[in-house]
């Protein structure tokens, strides 16, 4: 057997073995549509690739102009109740005599930061710290960072934080490795060239303390383009870190909002991911494997990771929030990040996150609570998540049965909806989960009013990396709707 169809056999059953114990209605009823619509959630039926799996089924391709294969990439995840006294053994392992620890001023004093260099310290690592990390990071304070790595010269990198820490030393250890190039070269396009990275990057390890961007299993680094006030990215495999190190302990110092909006991020990537283009759908079809991009579409191997994370969320986190001390709800929060993370790492994610940008990056005058920073912010979970109901009612069309089985795992009864309900049965569901977890109320609760909206739109189109996987096609005047739609959620 090959290792192609070995792959596809593991999956299938893996499936398998959760559509039998996944929950569902299975109510009978007459009409087609609902039929169709108790088909994902029946007990009996398979939802494996080989079985179902209809929306990678929906949409004709032609192979010639579209993609025919996908591929999955992931960090070494090593996950466990202080696993994080462990990284001095791994840097000496690997030889590191120069190690860069990267953090922010937040957390420099926070257990998690003294365990990694109680770690160093036991085994006689040297390091330098760095603390200049930015909350929501920009332009200026990657290339802060990254002039700090080309002087110090590191030979590893450890990178202790949320995803703005981790997305810093990511872009500190390329350009520190490619010291002639310019900081447009790798920016995706079109904000920069989009150049693929081929020299090798230094060892990192990252330690996340919150539950939300997965950053420690994927090859991007997001972050503002001040000029644009648009954030955009770099997007490269080379960038995933050699280790991600998910210590749960790390997430108990997490305040209650941080702990919702990382949340968030984690609901919707995996949202996202599972109802993105298919990966046989996406055009162009790369010349060559090494123009694939990380962000390939939905695929069946992603599609378990989002399923698994999504359960996650609606069994843990409105525990993890409400509870700081629930060490469950908090570590299997984090363990939900890891899923999604490998999810969309490889799937990627769409509208949410490419409307999210220029509302993060827009931003006026809202101050988030449990944030100790003095710029206005808007956490990256909470702008994504403020456009989920309008956004997934929008897409439900093109592929509903997926629509309607996220709603069943947050908690809807499906048994009478029709493949026509599936957007606004799972709008009117992250509502009820948006409410109940004290969302504000949409976009004109955290500064936006409606002559914002071109801006918004206009600070939308350049992340094409991103929106061009929304398995519906948009236009200017969608994105006004969907942002106007969004001004108030309840």
């Amino acid at each position: 057997m090959t290792s192609q169809a070995l792959t596809t056999l593991l999956v299938c059953l893996l499936l398998c073995v959760q559509s039998k114990d996944g929950g569902g209605t299975g109510s009978s009823g007459s009409s087609a549509d609902a039929a169709r619509a108790r088909r994902v959630s029946t007990k009996q039926t398979c939802r494996c690739p080989a079985h179902s799996s209809t929306f990678h089924q929906a949409v004709p391709c032609t192979k010639r102009e579209t993609d025919y294969a996908f591929e999955m990439a992931s960090s070494n995840i090593r996950y466990g109740e202080g696993v994080s006294r462990e990284i001095g053994m791994d840097l000496r392992n690997l030889g590191a005599r120069n190690v860069c620890v990267m953090t922010d001023s937040n957390l420099s004093g926070l257990p998690p930061v003294k365990a990694v260099l109680e770690s160093l310290a036991k085994s006689g690592v040297p390091y330098k710290m760095y603390e200049g990390v930015r909350v929501e990071p920009t332009d200026t304070s990657f290339k802060e960072a990254i002039a700090f790595a080309k002087k110090g010269a590191f030979d590893a990198f450890v990178a202790v934080g949320g995803g703005s820490v981790i997305d810093t030393c990511k872009a500190a250890n390329l350009y520190s490795c490619h010291p002639d190039a310019n900081f447009l070269d790798f920016v995706n396009t079109p904000i920069g060239k989009g150049n693929p990275v081929t020299g090798a990057l230094k060892p990192l390890i990252a330690v996340p303390t919150t539950a939300g961007t997965g950053s420690e299993t994927t090859g991007v680094a997001i972050f503002d383009y001040e000029p644009l006030k648009a954030k955009t990215g770099i997007a490269s495999r080379a960038l995933r870190p050699s280790l991600g190190v998910v210590d749960p302990l790390h997430t108990l110092s997490m305040p209650t909002r941080v702990a919702a909006n990382s949340g968030f991020d984690v609901l919707c990537h995996a949202l996202e991911s599972y109802t993105a283009l298919p990966y046989h759908c996406r055009a162009p079809c790369p010349p060559d494997p090494l123009n694939r991009p990380a962000y390939q579409g939905s695929n069946p191997i992603s599609d378990v990771w989002a399923r698994h994370a999504l359960r996650q969320v609606a069994t843990y986190m409105k525990r993890a929030v409400e509870n700081p001390e629930d060490v469950e709800a908090r570590s299997n929060m984090h363990l939900a990040s890891v899923f999604a993370g490998i999810g969309f790492g490889n799937a990627g994610v769409h509208l949410c996150h490419g409307m999210s940008y220029p509302i993060a990056g827009n931003v006026k005058t809202h101050k988030a609570d449990g944030y100790n920073v003095e710029h206005p912010l808007v956490p990256h979970g909470l702008s994504v998540v403020l456009t989920a109901p309008a956004v997934f009612s929008f897409t439900a069309p093109m592929c509903p049965e997926r629509h309607l089985e996220a709603a069943q795992i947050l908690g809807a009864d499906i048994s009478r909806a029709k493949r026509a309900d599936a957007g606004a049965v799972l709008a009117d569901t992250l509502r009820h989960f948006l409410f109940d977890l004290k969302v504000e109320d949409g976009l004109a609760a955290v500064g936006y009013c409606k002559d914002d909206v071109p801006a918004l739109v206009q600070g939308t189109i350049p992340q094409e990396r991103v929106t061009k996987l929304c398995p519906r096609e948009h236009s200017e005047d969608d994105l006004t709707s969907l942002f106007e739609a969004s001004m108030k959620l309840y």
